[in-house]
């Protein structure tokens, strides 16, 4: 989790764990079990942040249709894997075939704001969005980061036409607001996806050899992407991890072999994930002054593929980082708490205060959750902050809320301020429990005096 570390300078830092998963799902249904995937199995290495970008979700019309009205199989699948670990959903984008997910623990959920997400179709002299890039840029703990998950055209002949469309969606992409409107103005970049980038000039056998005595770096200096980057001034400001990972397409279905189809397709390092830190301090001009710490730094710890997948051709890779901010927001924008003892059924009330700065709308609310809520919709119950106000202090304004047909079953709750104009719950309360009425009444009827058994009379 996010912590405070105390340096010589006094400068208080925030560090945390962000894990990014960018996979090929071939039109697949969700595996039964993705624990190694998402590292759910490690101790001691909890994760604060997932990223998870996939290429070729099944994108029939009817498939489509149904998940545009509906949450698709593969969100809802990382949303009940994910919200009893107390995560929640903080955004979802889909371009057809392209979907991109990202959870938060509960503790940050306040400290990502100003939500925004894009698309660019690049398929079919770009109109069709079988390719292309999904993108989410958010507010972090005050600086702003941005995840670009793209899938580019295949083919080896086709290395000039990915670097094209990617450069054409880095244009395209454009943001509401003044101080970071494209993405390459955001403090921190991820790019990841199905780049599609293939090794040139070495045959099959050649490749195959290679890659079963791990000779990998024979293998990089021909990477279509690493050659690009020599070249290519966009790209020499983003980095990657080593590739000491095989080729992770084309595989067969079910196996861990490499295609034995007719085709006979040279494998591939297609699944990548770079990042780009922007420079925010300028360097200092005298020699013998100590340069200043930078804001906001990023490190990879892992970057990996993981075998054990095999519903499509291509095997899911994955990037742990840690990520270094000096946080420029620390309090929540919202706070709030229930007023007194609730129970189920009834009007209840709740107090919050804001700071100067939230944007207030009419379209803000307050929602009601379980402790395992999935996204910001997943309310028990929920109230308009404006319709349902009912005083208003100097210090605290005060809401009510019905939890009529609220049924509690033992579980835990809390409250959250959803803010319209950032996209996002700004505020979260602690947890609380709900009482069912019956347990009021009985409550009541015991503190009057004492209760008769069933049946009898006076």
């Amino acid at each position: 989790m996010f912590a405070f570390e105390h340096h010589c300078r006094l400068v208080f830092l925030f560090f945390g764990r962000l894990h990014l998963i960018t996979w090929n799902v071939g039109t697949a249904s969700p595996p039964p079990d993705v624990t190694s995937l998402l590292q759910l199995s490690l101790q001691g290495l909890a994760v604060d942040i997932y990223v998870v970008g996939l290429q070729e979700v099944n994108s029939k019309i009817v498939n489509f249709l149904s998940d545009m009205a509906f949450d698709d199989p593969w969100s809802i699948f990382f949303e009940r894997i994910l919200s009893p670990l107390s995560y929640i959903k903080v955004s979802s984008i889909r371009m057809q075939g392209l979907l991109l997910l990202i959870f938060a623990k509960h503790a940050h959920i306040p400290f990502i704001r100003e939500i925004q997400s894009q698309f660019t179709r690049t398929g079919l002299y770009r109109y069709w969005g079988n390719k292309g890039a999904v993108s989410t840029r958010m507010s972090l703990y005050g600086h702003m980061v941005c995840f670009v998950n793209c899938h580019l055209p295949a083919h080896m002949e086709n290395a000039e036409q990915r670097l094209d469309d990617f450069e054409h969606i880095l244009e395209m992409q454009q943001f509401e607001g003044e101080t970071v409107p494209g993405v390459l103005d955001h403090d921190i970049l991820f790019w990841f996806g199905d780049l599609n980038f293939r090794i040139e000039d070495y045959g099959l056998h050649f490749i195959r050899e290679s890659i079963n005595k791990n000779r990998f770096s024979l293998l990089w200096e021909k990477d279509q992407l690493n050659m690009a980057k020599k070249k290519e001034g966009f790209l020499q400001e983003f980095r990657e991890g080593p590739l000491q990972f095989k080729p992770t397409y084309k595989f067969d279905l079910y196996s861990n072999e490499y295609d034995t189809s007719g085709k006979k397709r040279k494998p591939a390092w297609t699944d990548r994930i770079l990042w780009r830190v922007k420079s925010l301090l300028p360097r200092s001009s005298e020699a013998e002054e100590e340069p200043e710490e930078q804001p906001v730094s990023v490190s990879l710890n892992s970057y990996a593929s993981h075998m054990g997948y095999s519903i499509s051709d291509h095997k899911p890779v994955s990037g742990t980082f840690e990520l270094e901010l000096k946080p420029l927001v620390s309090i929540p924008l919202v706070t709030l708490h229930p007023v007194g003892s609730w129970s189920s059924g009834q009007d209840v009330t709740v107090s919050y205060s804001a700071l100067p700065e939230l944007p207030h709308s009419a379209w803000d609310w307050i929602g009601l959750y379980k402790v395992t809520f999935r996204h910001a919709n997943d309310y028990a119950a929920y109230a308009w902050v404006q319709d349902n106000e009912i005083s208003s202090g100097e210090d605290a304004k005060q809401v009510y809320l019905s939890t009529e047909g609220l049924t509690t079953d033992g579980e835990e709750f809390l409250l959250g301020y959803y803010s319209h104009t950032m996209q996002s719950i700004v505020g979260l309360s602690p947890h609380f429990q709900i009482q069912p009425s019956r347990m009021v009444a009985e409550k009541d009827l015991a503190w009057d005096g004492e209760a008769l058994p069933c049946g009898s009379s006076e």
